[in-house]
């Protein structure tokens, strides 16, 4: 770890969970959600109908037994929510251009915990060179950088940007930063394993690969769309330290989301795939027990668009 990260990680300090008291309630083994968000304007989410508070987070955190969560904010850093003490950790959002002093900022007061880069809705590919400073600044603070690719939840976005296979050309040349393509690709699955599969710096994240009322959707709509599309991730993969869990809340329900994804993974990787292989990629402690500490480790089918 450089400098850099290992202040972050001195200044952090611990982060105890207040609200989230008690065994994990949803499932065998406790949960780190690798993707929410904090963007709370109190309105139900158009898809899923989830009040998007920050009670409701906390709420259905309990629910799935997500004892830490990363949340992603907006290309400006909006939608920071200061939620520490709840085990809710946070992306620094960056948009077209890199704005070094706050991103760099955030990092070394331990706000950030990782940098996310919105693909496809930003109209430039992970290569160019605007996103220079995030990488540099990744490598710095010894933090992962998460792409989002594949479908997204504007129609303005521009798809040919998200696509995961554009990745593999940014971590062959940044061989010491981490990177998560987020929500695996979809649909591009073959693409994004493949790139996770070739470089050992690159995770993927499977959330979001159908969102909205999931208990509306028919088991058979979900096997189809999420269960067989993520085991077959997780087969290709050949590692179950590659995949994370997240759900892109407030999009769909956590417990829902959850029950559907160990559906996908053989049980015996559900402990690594829902909880290690984040508390070890963003360095959090997250134990799952009453109370815990989060603290920095040294160590019909919904439109599938997500954030």
């Amino acid at each position: 770890m450089g400098v850099g990260g290992l202040l972050a990680v001195l200044l952090v300090g611990a982060c105890h969970v207040s609200g989230l008291a008690g065994r994990p309630s949803a499932g065998d083994e406790p949960i780190i959600d690798a993707h929410v968000h904090t963007r709370f304007d109190g309105r139900p989410e158009r898809s899923s109908g989830i009040p998007y508070t920050r009670q409701e987070l906390l709420r259905q955190m309990r629910a799935a037994g997500v004892v830490a969560a990363i949340a992603h904010t907006d290309e400006d850093g909006g939608g920071y929510v200061d939620m520490a003490a709840d085990c809710v950790l946070h992306c620094a959002g960056i948009g077209a251009r890199v704005d070094v002093a706050r991103v760099e900022e955030g990092l070394r007061q331990g706000q950030y915990r990782c940098i996310k880069i919105y693909l496809g809705y930003v109209h430039q590919f992970a290569y160019d060179p605007a996103y220079e400073p995030a990488y540099q600044l990744a490598e710095r603070y010894d933090v992962p950088v998460v792409f989002h690719t594949g479908d997204t939840y504007s129609h303005r976005a521009k798809l040919k940007y998200a696509d995961p296979l554009t990745v593999d050309e940014v971590a062959v040349d940044h061989p010491r930063v981490r990177f998560v393509l987020a929500h695996a690709g979809t649909p591009w699955f073959q693409s994004a394993a493949e790139v996770a599969y070739k470089n050992p710096n690159v995770y993927l994240d499977g959330s979001a690969l159908v969102i909205g009322r999931l208990h509306e959707i028919s088991r058979s709509e979900l096997d189809s769309y999420l269960v067989r599309p993520l085991a077959w991730v997780f087969g290709y993969l050949e590692d179950p330290s590659k995949l994370l869990y997240g759900s892109d809340w407030p999009l769909v329900d956590m417990a829902a989301y959850a029950a559907a994804f160990r559906r996908a993974i053989p049980k015996e990787h559900w402990r690594a795939v829902l909880h290690d292989n984040a508390a070890r990629l963003f360095r959090i402690d997250a134990p799952g027990q009453a109370p815990a500490n989060c603290t920095p480790s040294k160590t019909k089918v919904g439109v599938r668009r997500t954030e």
